[in-house]
């Protein structure tokens, strides 16, 4: 089989997913072992039986849903290149606003907290652009952390150290930006029973209180971690940034914005922590 019959063939085949041809390129080059622009440069080269049949169990996973990260092991955030498991959730684009929003405010030297690192994808990202900077991602899961670790390792960014810890439970110092991608969708959401959510972890997506309790609760603690000035800034659900706003301005959170993702919606909060008078 050639590579353009294969890619037609699968991209027939995945016509139930999001994006039919990028999930084909995708899996095809991670079979070939080839970076996705080799597919575009040579397509009539023949593929072997070998690699025909480690794609066609591909294509059958995605078909059957499970996600195409979880199949190569990759999703690329940030322009990095992290593993993925079934342990945290997989990296998104919007999640990239997130960076985006604290990279704008950050200094070359500052200490920063990643609040449920997952990954490590957001508090590397930040890293990789902020060398000197002391970074920490912290995550309830063992797992999480070990991934986080390993991907900090592997990417040579040295300036991360990954710990286990239940929110602020095993958090000793302050930091000038504390940044996090909670749980935030409510336990009923119809959206849990469709697509790649599916297959990861539900404590990395559902909170309590309408999908509010751990945004809640890190904006009640964080007070006691951010220096004086620091910022405080959320992902959250599009619908949420109206009340995440209310809360933090409730807590005494000054120059409280929201900003958008790529889609136009609501996205980050982001407020200012500053000690009454």
């Amino acid at each position: 089989m050639r590579i353009d019959d294969a890619l037609t063939w699968a991209t027939f085949l995945l016509a139930g997913s999001d994006s039919p041809e990028l999930d084909a390129r995708v899996l095809l080059a991670h079979v070939l072992d080839k970076e996705t622009i080799y597919l575009m440069t040579w397509p009539e080269r023949d593929i072997s039986r070998e690699h025909k049949a480690e794609f066609e169990a591909l294509v059958q996973k995605r078909i059957n849903g499970v996600p195409v990260a979880h199949l190569t092991g990759i999703r690329e955030f940030w322009s990095l290149p992290l593993k993925v498991n079934d342990s945290t959730l997989i990296p998104r684009p919007d999640t990239e606003i997130l960076v985006e929003a604290a990279l704008e405010i950050l200094p070359s030297q500052a200490n920063i907290l990643d609040m449920g690192t997952g990954t490590g994808a957001v508090i590397l990202a930040l890293a990789s652009e902020r060398p000197q900077a002391n970074c920490v991602g912290i995550d309830f899961s063992a797992n999480a952390v070990k991934l986080a670790t390993e991907n900090s390792k592997r990417l040579n960014i040295k300036n991360t150290v990954f710990k286990q810890s239940d929110w602020f439970e095993n958090v000793t110092s302050t930091f000038d930006l504390i940044v996090s991608n909670p749980p935030y969708i409510d336990k009923s959401d119809h959206h849990l029973s469709e697509g790649d959510v599916r297959f990861e972890p539900l404590s990395a997506l559902v909170a309590d209180d309408n999908g509010y309790s751990d945004i809640q609760l890190i904006a009640e603690q964080a007070i006691d971690y951010l220096n004086e000035g620091g910022k405080l800034m959320f992902e959250h659900g599009f619908e949420q940034g109206e009340s995440v706003r209310a809360r933090l301005n409730k807590l005494g959170y000054l120059d409280i914005k929201t900003i958008k993702d790529y889609g136009g919606n609501d996205r980050v909060t982001s407020a200012t922590f500053r000690k009454r008078a």
